[in-house]
């Protein structure tokens, strides 16, 4: 994602700079989190001191055999070390030089750091300072204190701790409790906002645009580039000139490249300087995303427009509302309706044999579209599938095939990437699961219950108004799902309650120019730290910015360069992705231009047609590698000057990735079939959300080679069950479609790869669950043999 360039905080680059707080004012202050949910709604808080743990001290090497003779030695005498270490440790332990240095802004931890560090100066040092010879030599003999060493153990602090001497400084450049402030050209006018606010489907977005069009000058800021690219199509069709931008494109309207009076982009692109007559935000809820937030806050406040078009749910009127507040403007609220029904049907869908066209299952998990499709296919029936990771020119050909009427592709199978950017003609909405993995307050991974504004966008996707279905319907896979789905749909969704924020790579600059040995990650913690919001502001999560910070610390950049690099769109997720990004800044570092040439050897460019799920994946990361690559030829031409031959083979790359997604059955067969024992080439996901009921399977009997139907189950803990809501019901699958010839399923392939099961295991497993079978021990049998077992132990007990 790209960090925008917020102006610049007026402030001197020199010490001295204090900032008091106190009264009324101080109670309002309130330290910013690192995280992005704790922030408190009414604003209302304390300031307290900084997190002095992200404070890395800065090395002090001991003064070596110096070239000069020791001056404090001739007019004293040699320092007896042994006599020094006795009264540092004294120094030390003395509570007025604790209650001193805390006074000086040394908590216990930095004092005990600092007092180290200058334990080990003066001890290690051949020869120290005059004056601190003088004092160290009058304390052994008795003529001093050793409370006279507090000056020169205060100065050593502040060498190995520069923030100690600069921290009003940084609290002043951290400080984020006036973002309206931020942006001058947009106070200079009165801009006239409206918020369009309705569910999927309601005709609100359209309203907007119709105005757009009919405007002068526009502007509409999307959060996706399928969305951005819609719009830019629809104004170019309706001889409205427009220009399309985003983070690695850049589409003009006009031959001659001159810039058109409207332009469609992601919001992350839009520009807060240039004047436009109407300006449209959509998808406004997104304010409140833990990583994107601060985007929609940038254009909401900074936008130069005399309109503002919001569009988005209702529950974020009221914020915007008080946003607008602190700005002096006022909100006209429109309200729209659902333009078709959508029923919440009273049956599941059960069983795969009960899909009709129109249909299309959404899934959590990757592994969960390439199961369903398989059993789909094996089935007699063709499906479309999309997912997030898929290129946008896949996806679109993905949605073009299956809302082709002439099409015999009828049912589509997904993730929750089709809530937004994709007109899709969808009958019913089956929710394969309700639990998908989400990301806690602490920046941590568990599984949870989707939310009702998740659900409802997910859901408000069939039936659209303008498709072949008048009407919309939607259920679930598993029954005892849909009675927790009805509950989640007739909850109310959630208040925005709070915009985010980032700090800016002008901030960074000021905090490197105080802290110049401090590494970029621990930059951005430090402010993070000292940072002030009120309450209707939180601090953007930063762990994908540390990341990259981390990873390329070691590369000679400047802060600028580094910060780019480090605002980069990719998955971390992805090694070959990070490990290319790796690359371009070493290459980057040396001033080497990175050629279309070098890219090509480095892809392994050109490449085949994938033969399994593996080389799908890969040529999917491929496809990031080439967007990573023209992002950043926007922001460094001269070093990546090649962006018109690599924008022409990434759509080569797409289409062959068109054909792998068109034959993804036949890949998924193929990496099942060359599995080795112990291995697997499905992907493997942090959180396999395959749910399914506990149904009859059909287990081939090695010994006398019949079949018997049995239930089989094994229950697996899954990370964070315990914390989502109502998922007593939550099950892991048990698919065997291998068992008769490979003796295991997916199940138990995942369970190999993730260590939870061993070869060995299997096997006894399975010999185990054949001699039960063949004794009629497997099920009430086996109950028995517990009651028997457990009657032998009340015995034994007695």
């Amino acid at each position: 994602m790209r960090r925008c360039a917020w102006p610049l905080l007026r402030l001197p680059a020199r010490a001295g700079l204090v900032l008091r707080h106190g009264g009324a004012a101080a109670a309002r202050l309130r330290p910013a989190a690192a995280s992005f949910s704790s922030f408190s709604v009414g604003g209302e808080g304390s300031s307290r001191g900084p997190d002095t743990s992200l404070f890395v001290p800065v090395p002090l090497k001991p003064v070596g055999d110096a070239a000069e003779e020791d001056v404090g030695a001739e007019l004293t005498r040699p320092l007896d070390k042994g006599e020094v270490l006795k009264n540092l440790n004294k120094f030390y332990k003395r509570k007025e030089i604790q209650r001193l240095g805390s006074e000086n802004g040394l908590d216990a931890r930095l004092f005990h750091q600092a007092f180290i560090s200058f334990r080990k100066y003066i001890m290690e040092s051949s020869s120290v300072s005059a004056d601190l010879h003088i004092i160290l030599n009058d304390i052994c003999c008795g003529a001093g204190h050793v409370d006279d060493l507090f000056p020169f153990f205060l100065r050593h602090a502040k060498q190995i701790f520069p923030m100690l001497d600069c921290m009003d400084d940084l609290r002043k450049i951290s400080d984020l409790r006036l973002p309206p402030n931020w942006y001058p050209d947009a106070r200079a006018i009165q801009r006239k906002i409206i918020f369009h606010a309705g569910p999927t489907n309601s005709g609100k977005t359209y309203h907007a645009i119709q105005r757009f069009l009919s405007a002068k000058s526009g502007i509409y800021c999307g959060p996706l580039k399928l969305l951005a690219h819609e719009i830019f199509q629809k104004s170019n069709d309706a001889n409205v000139p427009c220009d399309l931008v985003t983070g690695e494109e850049r589409v003009y309207a006009n031959e001659d490249a001159r810039q058109a009076p409207h332009i469609a982009c992601t919001i992350e692109m839009c520009s807060t300087n240039t004047p436009y007559e109407v300006a449209v935000i959509d998808e406004i809820q997104m304010i409140r995303d833990p990583s994107r937030g601060w985007a929609w806050t940038r254009a909401l406040l900074g936008l130069c427009a005399e309109e503002i078009h919001i569009c988005g749910e209702a529950a974020a009127i009221d914020l915007v509302t008080e946003l607008m507040y602190t700005t002096g403007e006022e909100v006209e609220v429109r309200n729209y309706k659902r333009l078709t029904p959508l029923t919440v049907l009273d049956y599941a869908l059960e069983s795969l044999d009960n899909l009709r066209p129109g249909d299309c299952i959404v899934c959590f998990s990757k592994n969960d579209i390439y199961s369903i499709s398989r059993q789909i296919e094996a089935r007699g029936l063709e499906c479309a599938v999309i997912y997030g990771s898929l290129p946008p020119g896949t996806k679109l050909e993905q949605a073009k095939k299956f809302n082709d009427p002439d099409d015999p592709c009828k049912i589509l199978v997904a993730t929750d990437a089709i809530g937004m950017g994709l007109n899709l003609c969808i009958k019913r909405i089956i929710f394969n699961s309700i639990v998908k993995p989400t990301v806690n307050e602490k920046g941590e991974k568990e599984i949870d219950s989707i939310t009702t504004s998740q659900a409802l966008q997910i859901a408000g996707r069939a039936g659209r108004y303008g498709s072949s279905f008048k009407e919309g319907e939607v259920t679930t896979m598993h029954r005892d799902d849909l009675v927790q789905l009805k509950e989640i749909l007739s909850e109310p969704v959630r208040p925005v309650k709070a915009a985010g924020l980032h700090p800016t790579p002008e901030q960074i600059e000021m905090f490197a120019y105080h802290l110049p040995d401090a590494t970029l990650s621990n930059l951005i913690d430090i402010f993070v730290s000292l940072s002030q919001v009120d309450g209707l502001y939180f601090v953007c999560n930063i762990d994908d910015f540390k990341f990259l910070a981390d990873m390329i610390q070691h590369i000679p950049l400047n802060l600028r360069s580094r910060y780019v690099f480090c605002t980069a769109p990719l998955n971390r997720k992805e090694p070959f992705v990070c490990t290319t990004l790796l690359k371009f800044a070493r290459q980057f570092s040396r001033n080497e231009p990175l050629t279309f040439d070098w890219l090509c050897r480095h892809t392994k460019w050109p490449l085949p047609a994938p033969k399994n799920i593996k080389e799908l994946v890969h040529l999917e990361a491929v496809h990031d590698v080439f967007d990573l690559y023209l992002w950043l030829s926007y922001r460094f031409m001269d070093m990546f000057p090649d962006a018109v031959l690599v924008r022409d083979i990434q759509k080569k790359l797409d289409n062959i990735i068109q054909v792998g997604v068109c034959n993804i059955t036949k890949l998924i067969r193929a990496s099942q079939s060359a599995a080795v024992p112990g291995t697997a080439e499905v992907l493997s996901e942090d959180f396999p959300l395959s749910r399914t009921k506990r149904d009859t399977r059909v287990v081939s009997d090695h010994q006398g080679g019949a079949k018997s139907t049995e239930a089989l189950s094994i229950a697996v803990d899954v990370p964070g069950e315990r914390r989502a809501k109502n998922l007593k019901a939550y099950r892991s699958a048990t698919r065997q479609e291998d068992l008769k010839s490979h003796g295991r399923g997916s199940l138990a392939n995942r369970l190999l790869r993730e260590g939870l099961l061993t070869q060995e295991m299997l096997r006894q497993l399975e010999s185990e669950w054949q001699d039960q079978h063949r004794n009629g021990r497997y099920g009430l049998g086996s109950k028995r043999d517990d009651r028997n077992s457990s009657k032998e132990t009340g015995k034994k007990k007695k």
